[in-house]
């Protein structure tokens, strides 16, 4: 990517209701692995509809590098990088060509559920640089991907294959001050993939609020 950025970092060493405990940083995946959550594998095609109504595919963006975003505005974790470190990262990513999908899996009635005029205003409202906020009330996409947290990230390159996954950097905690020095994994492989070289992290341990999916009864947290 052209141009420097702060690196950014979510989580908490506090276990907040709904919020995942931190997890190991930047945990390998286990060898064999073979689930949508790890890198290489084929990114699962999917359909949703975004906050203005309109049905968005991955398919719709194919040979491009693309970005998926797992959120929940009310989640602490989220709310720590939307304090402008989040908005950056995409900004610059979409700049450069990539497409960033923000995704929403809560089921209906849970936090972080969105619709109507919520969903229309919710990228105005955080000054957000994704290319589309997309729906999965049913939850169907974030299952497929494995997304367990918020935020979950995967980056699928131009062939359809998922070359990162997990969690957004290897500082899990809920405080802005950490956003200073972290890694950010999304970022180091879109540089990565710029330049023609494998991705040195393909995979993290995911940490956050925990996606409600709509058949959820669940515990409040998720361990890595």
């Amino acid at each position: 990517m052209k141009h420097a950025l702060l690196s950014i970092a979510a989580g908490s060493a506090l276990l907040l209701a709904g919020c995942g405990q931190p997890a190991e940083k930047g945990a390998e995946a286990p060898a064999g692995q073979q689930t949508a959550e790890a890198g290489g594998q084929v990114a699962p095609a999917f359909t949703l509809a975004n906050a203005d109504g309109a049905q968005i595919s991955l398919a719709d963006f194919k040979d491009k590098t693309v970005v998926l975003e797992w959120t929940n505005e009310g989640c602490p974790y989220v709310k720590k990088h939307y304090s402008g470190a989040m908005q950056a990262l995409q900004k610059e990513a979409t700049a450069d060509g990539v497409v960033w999908l923000t995704i929403i899996s809560s089921a209906p009635g849970e936090q972080g559920f969105v619709e109507g005029e919520s969903a229309k205003n919710w990228k105005q409202r955080f000054d957000a640089g994704f290319t589309h906020l997309l729906l999965d009330p049913t939850g169907a996409t974030g299952k497929a991907y494995g997304a367990k947290t918020t935020p979950d990230m995967r980056v699928i390159d131009g062939e359809g294959r998922i070359i990162y996954a997990g969690g957004i950097d290897d500082k899990p905690t809920n405080k802005v001050e950490d956003l200073r020095g972290a890694k950010n994994f999304v970022r180091a492989a879109l540089d990565d993939h710029a330049a023609g070289r494998p991705v040195a992290t393909a995979f993290a341990q995911p940490y956050g609020c925990s996606i409600k999916y709509a058949e959820d009864t669940g515990s409040a947290a998720v361990k890595g």
